[in-house]
């Protein structure tokens, strides 16, 4: 047990839960990767997070390597590596021509470039304890970029008042996990562990905190959602019609010619009489004007129906890592 460093009964204690939480928290990604193979499509995920996940892991498994009794510290990252490896992996085989070609380059110019110039450097021109200070200090600087990483969902949970990309449970494990390896370094008098999850510790509160506060608070998203009804004054015109003058003389010449030619089909006893013959009744453009604005009306009255139906919107599913 003497490659654990017990010279504090809780540093094993420490250690040891830190690489179960970390475990955990490392595993989270899998319902999203699952998802990815099911769906044979990367559904809009981004494989950045992953590739700066290996690189940290890998800094660190150097650091730990170049410091003595530090085991714990490999075994956790070399967990760290192999999964992040695996996920990288299921991502470019179900990535898109563009996504697989940036996923290449960010790997390349992060692991095959950055990780290998701060390995080559700090290897041969400096040693012993220079060396594991430097290396550690790096590895300080690249893990408050990864917990800083999470500020941008602080942010859109403050603006949208949702809490969906912020799950309690992953926020609740990134806290513990900060704890138990402040916990560690500052029992092994390692300032490179403690400092960083002092971060971790206060950015794991604040997304708790942010949960209580917004758990139950109605999402800004869902009042863009609604679509408010809208009534629009439509004027529906009908078919032209020609309207001519009427000569009223004409006509009267016209209604006198019919009523005799219908005297002689007629007998006698059927004649009707001329006072009480009304002219067939010719069409006003006043009528005209009412029927056609009835028509409008009753056309209108269906459009407004339509446009005070609900609409259905659709449901964006944004998903996040």
């Amino acid at each position: 047990m003497a490659i654990f460093d017990l010279h504090h009964p809780w540093v094993f204690v420490f250690g040891v839960l830190g690489n179960v939480i970390s475990i955990l928290v490392f595993l989270a990604p899998v319902p999203a990767f699952r998802r990815i193979c099911k769906e044979k499509s990367t559904m809009g995920f981004q494989s950045v997070p992953y590739v700066v996940s290996l690189f940290s892991s890998m800094l660190w498994m150097y650091y730990a390597f170049i410091k003595k009794n530090a085991m714990l510290l490999i075994s956790i990252n070399s967990f760290g590596c192999v999964i992040e490896t695996i996920y990288i992996s299921i991502f470019i085989f179900y990535a898109s021509k563009q996504a697989r070609s940036q996923t290449v380059k960010l790997l390349v110019s992060l692991i095959g470039g950055l990780y290998t110039l701060i390995f080559l450097v700090t290897l041969f021109p400096f040693s012993g304890a220079l060396r594991v200070q430097i290396v550690g200090w790096i590895c300080v600087t690249v893990a408050v970029g990864v917990f800083a990483a999470p500020l941008s969902i602080v942010f859109q949970v403050v603006r949208t008042k949702s809490v969906e990309f912020m799950p309690f449970t992953l926020s609740f494990f990134l806290t513990l996990s900060a704890i138990m390896w402040f916990g560690y370094g500052l029992l092994q008098r390692d300032l490179c562990v403690a400092v960083p999850n002092v971060l971790g510790f206060f950015l794991g509160m604040i997304q708790m905190l942010l949960y209580g506060l917004y758990r139950n608070a109605k999402p800004a998203a869902e009042l863009e959602k609604k679509v408010p009804e809208h009534v629009i004054n439509m004027v529906v015109l009908g078919n032209s019609e020609q309207i001519h003058p009427v000569n009223s003389e004409n006509s009267e010449d016209m209604i006198k010619k019919l009523e005799e030619e219908a005297a002689i089909q007629l007998p006698d006893e059927q004649v009707v009489e001329e006072s009480h013959v009304s002219p067939p009744a010719t069409p006003s453009p006043a009528a005209n004007g009412r029927e056609s604005e009835e028509r409008g009306s009753s056309e209108l009255a269906q459009v407004n129906l339509q446009l005070q139906q609900p609409l259905e919107t659709p449901v964006l599913v944004v998903c996040a890592a």
